[in-house]
């Protein structure tokens, strides 16, 4: 069983935030900032992370949720990327987060007159298996009643065949909250919802961040020999605080997301190609269908970023072009993320998804774009960057690793429902263990917080005292499911908000 780490005291974790120099301060918890954290803190450095709002509060939990070595990159030829990226999903999914990777089988259907034929995308799918040494089967064309045997909500008529080939997906939530966790264990000091005011400068170097607590207003201030930029869409905000002349250094591209009621069981997913260049996706997803994205420049604040009756009708209608019945009606909920891509010309659609890391004149690192995939790379990419070697860094499992089923069938012995008991073990892995003991100590704690979704209330006593979930967002959107399935009604989200603001015996 593992050991529950304590609840966060936010007056503690500043006067540490407070206490000497630390080596590195990461400025931005979605997950490339996380990662950082988490691989610097594996190779003995001093680490502060922070964040203005919550972990994975904006692009890393707006994703398509795919672990994938991106098949459309193969028709740019980019050959090494894809490799590369295969061989990082099958770590993930083998070695570090087997309990939150999960492979998927998707599907791209050919019609009769559509933007690619049988011959190349066999030919695409068979390469794209090889460059994964077909460590998940063979990339192949199947006949057309197959593939309606696979997605009955195929479009029949005019489907000729379907490429099938094999990728990973997860709940990008879980898991950067489960990498914010292995970084702590390794160390690093963190506190979300804790907003940079200024940067700390001597000599003209920039030596730390002056913040403010988003909860209590408190403030206090963190030094570090070198201060990471990873805030994603609001980079160059802080590049401004330590150079008042710097340009633009980012684009940023709006990709929108629907969650659909799913009216029957699919066996695949399916990728739908729009044009020569652009695919959508239909991927099963948390027992629901998960649709989109768009690739749209967005020039607003980034806060603001919505998906908007637009992008709903734009979504709904590329997926109708291989799908029937995806209605509005079915909409459980819509989100919209923003991609970070480096500055210049060229329609952001096209862009490369590539890592940029440049130096301020104050010596501030700001690191901008890569991919979800890949995101343990990035933080060993940073560690290179601060002189240190990564190479000698094993590869460290996320909290929790086991086989999802294994956890399950204990945890429905237990006994719990097996919806419940299912729906834990792939979300936690053996730290359901953990929500199970809180469920001994109080049954009420086992009950849905919905009758529709299998979340339970464990679960949010668990993110208040273990996973820094502070608001009714924190939890109903990033820790549990609740917000993707339609169901944060009022009287549960104030329910949740009256339980993050009870406090435990010790406390009191």
């Amino acid at each position: 069983m593992s050991t529950i780490i304590q609840r966060t005291n936010r007056a503690a974790v500043r006067e540490e935030l407070g206490r000497g120099t630390f080596d590195l301060l990461v400025i931005g918890g979605g997950i490339i900032g996380i990662s950082a954290a988490w691989t610097a803190a594996q190779a003995g450095l001093r680490v502060a992370l922070v964040d203005a709002g919550d972990f994975a509060g904006a692009t890393s939990s707006a994703s398509t949720k795919l672990v994938h070595g991106g098949l459309r990159y193969l028709q740019t030829g980019n050959v090494r990327l894809v490799a590369e990226n295969h061989r990082e999903r099958r770590s993930l999914a083998a070695h570090v987060a087997p309990h939150l990777v999960n492979p998927r089988r998707f599907l791209v259907p050919i019609y009769e007159g559509g933007p690619h034929g049988a011959a190349k995308l066999g030919a695409g799918v068979f390469l794209y298996s090889a460059l994964s040494a077909f460590g998940d089967g063979l990339g192949r064309v199947i006949g057309r009643n197959h593939a309606l045997q696979q997605v009955p909500a195929l479009k029949a008529e005019g489907l000729k065949a379907a490429a099938v080939y094999t990728d990973h997906q997860m709940n990008d939530s879980r898991v950067a909250i489960m990498t914010v966790r292995a970084a702590v264990a390794a160390g690093a000091v963190v506190l979300n919802h804790a907003s940079v005011e200024a940067l700390r400068t001597a000599s003209g170097r920039v030596v730390g961040a002056e913040l403010k607590d988003g909860l209590d207003g408190a403030e206090f201030g963190v030094s570090a020999r070198l201060v990471l930029n990873a805030t994603g869409p609001w980079i160059d905000r802080l590049r401004v605080m330590e150079n008042p002349a710097a340009g633009p250094s980012v684009r940023l591209s709006k990709g929108a997301h629907l969650v659909l009621k799913r009216q029957e069981p699919w066996k695949a997913a399916v990728t739908i190609p729009i044009d020569k260049y652009r695919v959508s996706f239909a991927v099963p997803w948390e027992d629901h269908l998960l649709l989109g994205t768009t690739d749209e420049p967005y020039e607003g604040d980034p806060r603001e970023v919505r998906a908007t009756d637009g992008d709903i009708t734009q979504i709904l209608d590329e997926a109708s072009v291989a799908l029937d019945g995806m209605r509005r009606e079915d909409v459980t909920y819509a989100f919209a993320g923003l991609r970070v891509l480096p500055g210049g010309p060229g329609d952001v659609a096209t862009a490369k998804r590539e890592t940029v890391i440049t130096e301020g004149r104050g010596g501030m690192l700001s690191i901008a774009g890569g991919k979800w995939t890949t995101y343990r790379h990035i933080g060993r990419v940073v560690l290179d960057r601060l002189g240190v070697g990564s190479e000698v860094l094993k590869t460290v499992p996320l909290p929790g690793l086991a086989a999802p089923a294994a956890v399950a069938h204990r945890l429905a012995a237990a006994p719990m429902d097996p919806t419940v008991a299912a729906h834990l073990a792939t979300h936690y892995g053996t730290l359901a263990f953990d929500l199970a003991d809180l469920v001994r100590r109080d049954p009420s704690l086992g009950e849905p917080i919905h009758p529709d979704g299998p979340d339970i209330w464990a679960q949010v006593a668990y993110a208040r005292d273990h996973e820094w979930a502070a608001t009714s967002d924190d939890v109903l959107r990033r820790r549990t499911t609740l917000a993707l399935r339609g169901l944060d009604t009022p009287r549960i989200r104030q329910r949740v908000a009256d339980m993050l603001r009870t406090t435990t015996p010790e406390e009191r």
